[in-house]
């Protein structure tokens, strides 16, 4: 039993072991982490998270991430939930190349679409707005979120809404108030997952966005200076970018459990 204990125990260390780094380069200066390796800090400084709260350009980057995927992971769910419900529901003409069609969306590299977006949003007013990157992750995360709602209400039995049909429930009062409700695992795991491709990807939000809805990605980019990468800073920036990403796993952790159990995740 201490044999198998050991192999999860140096697994988690491993997987730790990076972000560990990162942590302690954040209460590092630059010139301490180019000089050698130490596993703690020489010189403890709290410069890094001073810059970042104090600095327009950093926090408003954090804002600006956060206003965008919140925008898009709402706009996903709400666009995914009905469809979702025909595709579990019904049968009609062409139903499985549809949904076909909509996971090979999904497969398309991010780079494919970033000047068809670019051009279109230039031309209608949308550049360096919010709602031009939460529009296109929806690319990407409504067939996401089709694909695994669609597999949560496959495992609701088709009585429980002629049931309330008969009950005198209107569609909408039904799929609010006991549709809804049965699937609110699948729900979480599809708002997950729509987060945090949103929250982490770069292509995208960097080509359609300038100053105005700039992410915190793209400010992470630009860290150079004349004396050249500030890794400290970067350090500090990325260690920040953990934690709304580790808040969300923490309130869906056990609906994404139900999810593998139900093998759409």
């Amino acid at each position: 039993m201490r044999k198998r204990s050991l192999i999860p125990i140096f697994y988690i260390i491993f997987l730790m072991l990076p972000i560990y780094w990162l942590v302690t380069m954040s209460f590092k200066t630059t010139n301490d982490i180019l000089s050698g390796f130490s596993l703690f800090p020489e010189t403890f400084t709290l410069d890094n998270y001073r810059v970042i709260f104090t600095d327009p350009t950093w926090y408003w980057g954090y804002f600006n991430s956060i206003i965008y995927v919140s925008m898009n992971t709402v706009i996903s769910i709400c666009v995914a939930l009905p469809a979702a419900y025909a595709f579990s529901r019904y049968r009609f003409l062409g139903d499985k190349q549809l949904f076909f069609w909509l996971l090979t969306n999904r497969m398309a590299p991010a780079a494919v679409f970033a000047l068809p977006f670019f051009q279109l949003y230039s031309s209608v007013g949308l550049f360096d707005t919010h709602l031009a990157v939460a529009l296109a992750h929806c690319l990407f995360n409504i067939p996401l979120a089709v694909w695994i709602l669609e597999g949560f209400m496959g495992g609701v039995p088709k009585e429980l809404d002629e049931t309330a049909y008969v009950d005198g429930y209107s569609f909408p009062r039904f799929f609010v108030t006991i549709f809804l409700p049965t699937i609110k695992a699948g729900v979480g795991v599809a708002a997950f997952f729509c987060f945090m491709f949103s929250w982490v990807e770069l292509l995208l939000a960097k080509t359609l966005t300038a100053v105005a809805a700039k992410p915190i990605a793209a400010t992470m980019t630009k860290t150079a200076s004349s004396a050249g990468y500030e890794l400290g800073l970067l350090a500090a920036a990325g260690t920040l970018t953990i934690i709304p990403g580790a808040i969300v796993i923490y309130f869906v952790r056990n609906y994404i459990a139900k999810g593998f159990a139900l093998g759409r995740v």
